[in-house]
């Protein structure tokens, strides 16, 4: 991609800039300038960046690199080191120490809000070591760290997060315009109210470009689910709008079981999934009932590093669990056949043993507890209490017991067949 410098200074001033043999000038208009670097190899060597204008500004360690931004609520804000009131993340001591990554790189936005978009990020870049490793967004610094080595680039992770926030928050007001009205909360509060984080968190980082992007968020929005199911889409389309790239790809993590977070909101993740280029890395193996932030955030990194490598990359890889795709009647009437994308080389039942977490009802919408039995590449699903059944869930509860996955080792999502 092409790569913007720019900056601010007074009016008329000339403006140089030097880096990997390119060389622009240029003007300050209105206060701000701007030059576009000519598109850059992927290069791991660091190099110097030259500024002149009254005086000299000089970067160094300048890698070229993709660039991911991760975004979202308290899951993906998360640093891999400790915080109060907040378990551990499993084993950052360890990866923590051996975090001597220097084609991995972090630039953490602070939390901000405003009333209109702002221009300048305020943020800070760190090279990910031992020493800066726990201040890096866990979920984030787990994703670069499986993917660098696969893509053989620098990576680096624009840090824009902030727990407890709203999906309607980080949208842009343009991009709220077309939903219908009472779809966006009413909440005033600060950095919830419409926009606003949008607006100091995304806008200024509009002119990066980006690679794709990894979010984490939909607890705070899991009481109006609903509702999410437009405003999720909604959220994707207007960031595609404003970084000009229609495929962008848009990879997220699915709510895990937690007793507060219903289904409905797993459910409107997964039917974002028909939005294009989006991938969603499925928790309900590795979740913690009574902990809205589980501890466990290296498969969520290494999960959504697969669907970028798919996505964005081009690998000829499975990266999702199994996948709702149709149920239909037995012959005899009696079972579903449920039938899944993203099988894989087989479905199985994750850690042995008969299949959990099916339910089945009839005309009568009564759902009972289910056998399930997989033949091939479906599940059959059945129960003595229906005789004929129209519907099926999996795991279809706020803390689901489930264990349906593929051979890659990917869980299955949970879904219902009639959904409404």
């Amino acid at each position: 991609m092409a790569v913007p410098v720019w900056g601010t200074g007074p009016d008329g001033m000339t403006v140089d800039v030097e880096f990997a043999g390119q060389k622009l000038t240029t003007v300050v208009k209105d206060g701000h300038w701007q030059v576009t670097l000519k598109p850059l190899s992927a290069s791991s060597e660091p190099r110097r960046m030259t500024i002149r204008g009254k005086s000299e500004m000089v970067l160094d360690d300048v890698l070229v690199g993709d660039v991911w931004l991760a975004s979202g609520q308290s899951n993906m804000e998360r640093q891999l080191g400790p915080r109060g009131g907040q378990q551990e993340i499993l084993k950052w001591r360890e990866e923590a120490a051996a975090a001597n990554f220097p084609l991995i790189r972090q630039y953490y936005l602070p939390l901000k809000f405003a009333d209109a978009p702002v221009e300048d990020p305020l943020g800070r870049w760190s090279v990910c070591s031992p020493q800066t490793a726990p201040d890096f967004t866990a979920v984030g610094f787990f994703f670069a760290r499986d993917l660098q080595p696969a893509i053989k680039v620098p990576v680096a992770i624009i840090h824009s997060s902030w727990g407890g926030t709203v999906a309607e928050a980080w949208t842009s007001a343009e991009g709220l315009k077309p939903l219908p009205e009472g779809i966006v909360g009413n909440q005033r509060k600060h950095q919830n109210a419409p926009s606003k984080l949008f607006n100091a968190m995304v806008a200024p980082l509009a002119k990066i470009p980006v690679k794709g992007v990894i979010w984490y968020q939909g607890e705070s929005n899991s009481p109006r689910a609903v509702q999410y199911r437009t405003l999720f889409p909604a959220l994707i389309a207007d960031w595609r709008r404003v970084w000009n790239q229609p495929e962008m790809p848009f990879l997220f993590v699915q709510i895990a079981p937690h007793k507060d977070q219903v289904p409905e909101i797993r459910e409107a993740q997964f039917l974002t999934l028909a939005a294009p280029r989006t991938a969603m890395a499925v928790l309900t193996d590795i979740g913690d009932a009574n902990d809205i932030h589980p501890p466990n955030k290296a498969p969520v990194g290494a999960r959504l590093a697969l669907a970028a490598r798919a996505l964005a990359y081009g690998d000829k890889i499975e990266y999702s669990g199994p996948l709702f795709r149709a149920a239909k009647p037995e012959a005899d009437g009696k079972a579903l056949a449920v039938a899944f994308d993203h099988v894989g080389k087989g479905l199985l039942a994750q850690g042995g043993g008969a299949l959990r977490g099916f339910t089945i009802a009839g005309e009568d919408k009564q759902f009972v507890a289910a056998q399930a039995e997989i033949r091939g590449d479906k599940v059959i699903v059945s129960s003595a209490a229906v005789a004929k059944p129209v519907a099926v869930r999996y795991g279809w509860a706020k803390v689901p017991e489930v264990n349906l996955g593929n051979a890659e080792g990917l869980p299955a999502s949970p879904f219902r067949s009639d959904v409404e």
